[in-house]
């Protein structure tokens, strides 16, 4: 690049092909393509992944879809198997349309409501109905938590539950231990769902936003043997000093030794129960890199900063694209892109409006300016933190397009980074996708 309208030039199209990777990678892992891949259904015989169920072979099949990704499972199974099904379907946002013999709910995210235990109380009634001639299709993504919910306790009301998930948050506890924690307060968390459909036949359709190797912390694993224990529970608890800052009719609980154990693998409610992965974080990293290679970027894929520090990572991420960036031959040079999957953490101090995607994208603007570096960081479900924006965008002339360091420090400290973007014109907007398949981090050089 030789003047400065050529550097801008080249600055715009990074940006641009930072944004053709995310859409891209939207596209190709949205759950009606999760579906035409791994869910077919003939002459009513569903087909989910390995298994083959008979749908006529059943005295009733009931289908239970929560979580952000709730609406659009429910209508790729209907596109399969036609209006024959019944069943609940509980998320955060309203439906586009209705699907007629489906009970709907409007739960809240990221604390529960209580339209949440509405949902979470019919859930159960209608799963407690079934007998071994049944068929249940549980069909579970991301932000299942607190869009469906009831208390094992119902001495535990909906402000005390609000205010437990509050203190759990801001604890500083990692979301496995607050996983473990909310299971076992839980009627529907932590394999309970799969045991009030017990003896019934199970198979569970997941879009994971959660690692891997982790299944059950999906939407805290309402279908699947729970991995964790009270005493881990109680463990966490005086870890954090829990049980100062619980409501009394959730300390008591702890106090009293009232928890009950969640199922573990051995229960009864799992030996007719099957659970199939059709969309992963995975999914959405191999269809970016995909989408890099073919545009003739040499393409890496680096996930061990998951569950870091946002400043930190970008440290991290940035230096290991440098490295690479030094490694190529001279020669042989060709634009390079760093992916990184999973998800970043951000305390907020603050009451601005932005998310952890945004937060971190506006840390790498600073270490990245002047630099031929372009950094997007945006989520998945289409929704970052408490603002209207997937994530954003940046590369080395943000820092000066924003207005200067001060200007990015303020947005930084106020954790209000939205707006920022948005006057840019940086801001990924896609509206909620939903899926919900965890972040995507795009990193472009040449």
């Amino acid at each position: 690049m030789n003047s400065p309208s050529d550097r801008d030039q080249r600055f715009r199209e990074m940006r641009d092909a930072a944004r053709s990777f995310f859409t891209t990678a939207l596209q190709n892992a949205s759950v009606a393509s999760g579906f035409a891949r791994h869910v077919h259904c003939e002459r009513g015989v569903l087909r989910i992944c390995d298994d083959l169920y008979d749908l006529n072979s059943y005295s009733r099949v009931l289908v239970v879809s929560i979580g952000k990704a709730a609406h659009t499972m429910a209508a790729a199974l209907e596109a399969q198997t036609g209006s024959r099904l019944e069943g609940i379907v509980a998320s955060s946002v309203e439906p586009a349309s209705q699907i007629r013999g489906f009970r709907y709910f409007h739960g809240g995210h990221p604390t529960p409501t209580a339209e949440s235990i509405r949902a979470g109380e019919a859930i159960l009634k209608s799963l407690r109905a079934q007998d071994a001639a049944s068929l249940v299709i549980f069909m579970i993504s991301g932000g299942g938590s607190s869009i469906v919910e009831k208390p094992i306790d119902d001495e535990i009301s909906l402000a005390d539950l609000i205010a437990t998930y509050k203190t759990l948050v801001h604890s500083g506890a990692p979301i496995g231990e607050i996983n473990s924690i909310r299971k076992h307060l839980s009627a529907v968390k932590g394999g309970r769902l799969a045991q009030a459909a017990c003896p019934a036949q199970q198979v569970s359709i997941l879009v994971s936003d959660v690692p891997d190797h982790t299944p059950d912390a999906l939407a805290s694993g309402p279908t699947m043997p729970d991995s964790t224990s009270i005493y881990e529970c109680e463990r966490i608890a005086a870890k954090y000093d829990l049980l100062a800052q619980f409501p009394p009719s959730t300390a008591n609980l702890f106090r009293e030794r009232g928890l009950e154990e969640t199922p573990k693998s051995d229960d009864p409610a799992f030996v007719r129960a099957r659970w199939w992965t059709i969309l992963s974080n995975k999914i959405a990293l191999d269809e970016a890199a995909a989408a890099a290679k073919a545009a003739g970027f040499a393409v890496e894929v680096d996930n061990s900063c998951d569950d870091w520090d946002y400043d930190k990572t970008a440290d991290y991420l940035l230096n290991r694209l440098r490295e690479l960036r030094t490694r190529q031959s001279s020669g042989s040079k060709s634009p390079l892109c760093l992916l990184s999957g999973g998800e970043v953490t951000v305390t907020v101090r603050n009451g601005g409006v932005g998310g952890r995607n945004q937060q971190f994208a506006l840390a790498c603007a600073e270490k990245i300016s002047g630099d031929n570096i372009t950094v997007l960081s945006a989520g998945t479900d289409g929704i970052d933190g408490n603002s209207t924006a997937a994530g954003a965008v940046v590369d080395g002339s943000t820092l000066t397009r924003a207005g200067g360091i001060r200007a990015l420090h303020d947005a930084l400290t106020r954790f209000d980074t939205n707006p920022l973007f948005t006057n840019l014109g940086d801001a990924i907007v896609t509206g909620p996708s939903g899926n919900n398949l965890r972040d995507l981090r795009i990193l472009l050089t040449y």
